[in-house]
Formats: structure tokens, sequence, C-alpha cells
């Protein structure tokens, strides 16, 4: 795909210094560009490439000051960063977009409805009662189940599975080996203290422009809904267990497990390897640093770190303590051999 650079600064509201017919085929990094791709600049950090990169068009924010003049043609813009993640989504879509039709082998029952311009894959298969929208694209080795929703424009990478009864809304993209529906994780110990399996009779929703992540697992809800709110992003090889309800535009970094039956507000951030507890609630614009291991319920806008966690300002009091422990262990043995001298002599 080529774009010119009158063509991208329509896309990002820009403004062309240089050739405005100058075209690139594709994105590089800033200190890695060619002439044929393209490439940003919104951190300063990386200012020096710009006299040295060897790309056809670059993407930089109005209020930078160039030092000397560039060989390539510039399309200022308010926000690089931004721009550069608005043109690789048109680029993704578009590359989407030229997969149509349906490949064999493939099943799609007779009582399942596929809408226009879908593409269905090699080895999928789509069960009867399903529902899919229009200009879906569904890759090779995806199995859809029994009364599956989803909604216009999703795209559904290679092995994905939605078990039956889940809903998918529009515009949502699920990455290779997601699984959406699989069961929540419940047993009752018998008298003979053997688990007995709890059937889940439940199911997932995922509402519009949800992201997730491959090899990532949202377990239908024993009863109810397992709930996924609009624009939730989420990463590689998470877990969201049964029942758990994630409030919109909220992102979890990978490998993050939610607990069963816990809530989680809207606009909240989870660094990696985060963990919730079961039956929790974490409000709004909550943010976790990385492997933090919530077991308490969180008040909006708040920032925890550590396990058990804690407000990070405490954390942060208590990481200078606890650095120490060392040395203060010395200390304290220094001063009882100090004590037993003392009480030693006569």
């Amino acid at each position: 795909m080529e774009l010119s650079a009158r063509e991208i600064a329509t896309y990002l509201n820009g403004e062309v210094e240089g050739n405005p017919d100058v075209t690139v085929s594709g994105f590089a990094r800033i200190e890695q560009a060619t002439q044929d791709t393209l490439c940003f600049l919104a951190n300063p950090k990386y200012e020096e490439y710009l006299y040295k990169t060897g790309a056809g068009i670059a993407i930089v924010n109005k209020t930078f000051k160039l030092r000397q003049p560039v060989p390539y043609t510039v399309v200022w813009v308010d926000d690089a960063y931004r721009g550069i993640a608005t043109l690789l989504d048109i680029y993704a879509t578009l590359s989407a977009v030229q997969r149509s039709g349906r490949e064999y082998p493939s099943r799609v029952s007779w009582r399942a409805k596929v809408g226009k311009k879908c593409y269905i894959g090699a080895f999928s298969y789509i069960s009867r009662g399903a529902k899919i929208g229009n200009n879906v694209k569904i890759f090779p080795r995806v199995y859809i189940g029994r009364n599956v929703t989803v909604g216009d424009s999703c795209i559904l990478y290679p092995g994905v599975t939605i078990y039956s009864g889940c809903h998918v809304g529009s515009g949502c993209i699920l990455h290779a080996g997601a699984v959406v529906g699989s069961d929540g994780f419940g047993f009752a110990p018998d008298e003979n203290k053997r688990y007995k399996k709890i059937p889940q009779i439940g199911n997932v929703v995922l509402e519009d422009d949800v992201e997730v992540g491959a090899n990532t697992c949202i377990d239908r809800a024993t009863m109810g809904s397992t709930i996924i709110r609009r624009g939730v992003k989420l990463d590689n090889l998470v877990h969201i267990a049964h029942n758990v309800e994630v409030g919109q535009n909220t992102v979890m970094a990978a490998l993050t497990g939610i607990a069963g039956s816990s809530k989680i507000g809207e606009g909240c951030m989870f660094g990696g390897q985060s963990g919730v507890i079961g039956h929790l609630s974490i409000g709004n614009n909550v943010s976790l640093t990385a492997r933090a291991g919530v077991s308490s319920n969180i008040k909006d806008g708040e920032t925890h770190m550590g396990f058990p966690n804690m407000p990070i300002s405490a954390y942060r009091r208590s990481y200078v303590v606890f650095k120490n422990l060392p040395d203060l262990q010395k200390k304290v043995s220094q001063l009882e051999q100090e004590i037993g001298s003392l009480k030693s002599k006569p």
C-alpha cells in the first residue's frame, strides 16, 4: 500500500513541507528508515536522527523547530505519536479488508447467518444459530459456537475460540488463540473431599471496540454474564475469571489476572503481572503498577503497587525502611553483643 504526503496530511489534518506527491510504501523507525518508508518524531530524545534519517516522509509535531534543513518531506501535525497510530490503524485495516470470500474447507451451518463482505478462512467452523455481522474477517481455524453473535467489522485472528451463547460487539479484535466463554473455575468439595464441578451456564459479553490479546482467556459467568465494557484493551496472556465486570476504556498489560466476581471501574490501567483477588471493587481511573497484588478494595483515582497492595506513596515510604533491613539487622546484632558484654561485667 502506498501513501503520499498529501494523503497523509489529509488523514492527520497536517501541513506538508516539501514535495506533497512523494510516496512511501511502509513504516520504519527513524534511525532505520529508507527512502520508501515513513518515520515519525514524537520524543525529542531522538532529534539527532531527524538530520540523519533516510526516510521519504517524516511526521513531526508542529511545536518542534528544525535546527537545519532536511532532504525529505515533512508532515507537520499536532501530535506525531497519535498521528502514526492513526496511520498504522488505517494500514492494518486496509490490509485486512483485502481479504474477502470464503476459503475451503470451512463449515458454516445452514442455520447460521453471515453478513455481507465477510471473509471466512479455511478450517473455520461457524455453528448453528450464530449471527455474524457485515465486514467481519474470520481467519483460519476459528471456532464460533452455537448462538454466538459477532458484530460488524470485527477481526478474529487464527485459532480464536468463542463458546456458545457469547456476544461480541462491533469493531472488536480478537488475536490468535484468544478464548471467549470457557468455563469459570467453579468446584464444590463433597463429603469425600472430591471436587464436584459447578456448571457454568452464563456467557461473556464483549461490548464494542474491545481488543483481546493473543492467548487471553475470558471465562463465562456461572450465571448471568462476564462483561467487558466498550473500549477495553486486554494484552496477551490475560485471564478474566467468571462474573467479572471490566469498565469501559480500561487497559490491562500482559499476564494480568482478575479473579471471579470482581468489578473493575472505567479508565483503569493495570501493569503487567498484576492481579486482583475475587469479589473486590476497584474504582474508576485506578492504576496498578507491574506485579501489584490487590487484596482489598481501591477507591477512585488511586495508584497502588506492591503485594499486598498499598497506595504508591505509602509503598515508597515503606520501601525506604525494608530495603535497609539487612543493615538494621547488623546494627541490632551489634547492639545485642554490646548489651551482653555490659551485662557480663561485674
